[in-house]
């Protein structure tokens, strides 16, 4: 432990320093605008695995953007840990609720963070959290501690739905063998109590088209004898929801799991305070589903959102039209058991026999992916448990995240092996959202327990 603070503290600027070069390049994959940029990034990972010690790095090029893959094999009888990571990141957009520009890293401190944070989109999700990886590998080299065999597999198309990892991965098999899957792509409850997510959402994204008259219509000689296509589409999601906020799609609940009241008791122990929550969010109250608390509606509940809504004139100033059409996006989140595409089928389904016969209705799926939950009996879990009591002082507690990583069910099916979520991102540093931020204290603390989760997980594979 000793050896491995003071490498990161004699080389915290550098560190620091590195992140920051990568942060600047803006790898956004939604948008093409910025195809250079990915391609780009992901050149600078390669790079940066082969400076950290691995023997072997490659570019593998998928039908979209390409997936670096990198290993060092020391000894092929040793465990073998995967390192899963992505490159990519979401669009900055508003670009106007930027305190600072989104690709131009500056670091602040906040309350949260008086040791100072950088500001940048990807700062946390996830190049900062990826990162961290290939510096604590970079130590063990270093110090000749890597006590087993580890493989690179960092992708640029996670925040698009990794459309074109499965075949990689179906492909690739033998390449990407390995004894337990690394990811550090979630987050803990508060710098001071660490965490460990056992249990993922799934995800059904699509999009929605509703189409009324064949162009758009003068409001005053046609409102009121056509049907208005933004009326409609609100009425129609405003339905999806009855007045428990239960979603009313019919056999929407029909795999959901119920846990049990011992699983929402243990659940119950993390450390929440509904008035910071409030408080943090400018809320005057939560809002959900009756029957179960923030920290469940948010974790082990599905749920469906808009998130997004358009149509018809959206400029400055006034011009009174009736649409031809209106759009919106629609996410569900999903609880282990609830397959994705025949949610996405259950969806589509419903959604078109609610439309009025005064409309036309068409579902676009966009991308999904199954839920995940990991054993906290396993040697992953336990040899994660172990780094963070030690360099947190702490044990860290499970908890079940709200958030959808869809490859890692994928992993589990394909490569055989199970998936470890050490992350190291709060709640606050506003992932997705203007102003991404990742705490020098958790970049650095992740590279100080890393290590030892590869310590541990080959003690105790013994």
């Amino acid at each position: 432990m000793k050896d491995i603070k003071n490498y990161i503290q004699q080389n915290k600027d550098r560190f620091i320093n590195e992140l920051i070069e990568l942060l600047k390049i803006p790898s956004v994959s939604a948008d093409t605008t910025y195809f250079q940029d990915v391609i780009n990034t992901s050149e600078a990972v390669k790079l940066s695995l082969e400076k950290a010690g691995c023997d072997k790095v490659e570019i593998c090029e998928t039908n979209g953007y390409p997936i670096v893959y990198g290993e060092k094999i020391i000894d092929p009888n040793l465990p073998t840990v995967l390192v899963y990571g992505h490159y990519d990141v979401q669009p900055p957009d508003p670009i106007e609720l930027w305190t600072s520009p989104p690709f131009e890293p500056v670091i602040k401190k906040t309350e949260i963070h008086p040791e100072g944070a950088i500001f940048a989109r990807g700062a946390c999700d996830d190049k900062g959290q990826m990162y961290m990886h290939v510096k604590a590998f970079e130590y063990m080299i270093q110090s000749n501690t890597l006590p087993c065999n580890v493989k690179f597999m960092i992708e640029g198309e996670e925040e698009v739905g990794s459309v074109n990892l499965k075949s990689f991965v179906e492909n690739n098999t033998e390449k990407l063998k390995n004894d337990v899957i690394l990811i550090s792509d979630t987050g803990m409850i508060s710098n001071q109590q660490p965490s460990i997510t056992t249990g993922l959402r799934g995800l059904s994204y699509v999009e929605v088209e509703v189409t009324g008259p064949n162009r758009d219509l003068h409001s005053g000689l046609y409102g009121g004898a056509v049907a208005n296509p933004i009326n409609i589409l609100s009425k129609m999601i405003a339905s999806l929801h009855d007045e428990n906020n239960r979603i009313t799609i019919p056999g929407f609940y029909d795999k959901v799991e119920d846990l049990s009241l011992e699983e929402r008791t243990e659940m119950a122990k993390a450390p929440f305070d509904i008035e910071d929550y409030k408080k943090a969010l400018d809320l005057n109250d939560v809002y959900g589903e009756e029957g179960y608390v923030t920290n469940e509606r948010n974790a082990i509940r599905p749920t469906l959102d808009v998130n997004g809504i358009w149509g018809g004139y959206t400029g400055q100033g006034a011009k009174t039209v009736i649409p031809s059409k209106a759009f919106a996006k629609i996410s569900m989140r999903l609880v282990p058991n609830q397959d994705w595409e025949e949610i996405t089928q259950l969806f589509s389904t419903h959604f078109t026999a609610i439309a009025p016969k005064a409309v036309t209705v068409k579902v676009t799926p966009h991308h999904g992916g199954q839920g995940y939950v990991t054993p906290i009996d396993s040697i992953g879990y336990k040899a994660a448990h172990l780094a963070y009591s030690e360099t947190f002082g702490i044990a860290p507690i499970p908890v079940r995240s709200g958030g959808s990583i869809p490859i890692v069910s994928l992993f589990e099916k394909e490569l055989k092996s199970k998936t470890i979520l050490m992350g190291f991102g709060l709640d606050s540093d506003a992932i997705h959202s203007p102003n991404e931020h990742f705490g020098i204290f958790n970049y650095l603390k992740g590279i100080e327990t890393i290590p030892l989760f590869y310590k541990y997980f080959v003690e105790l594979s013994k």
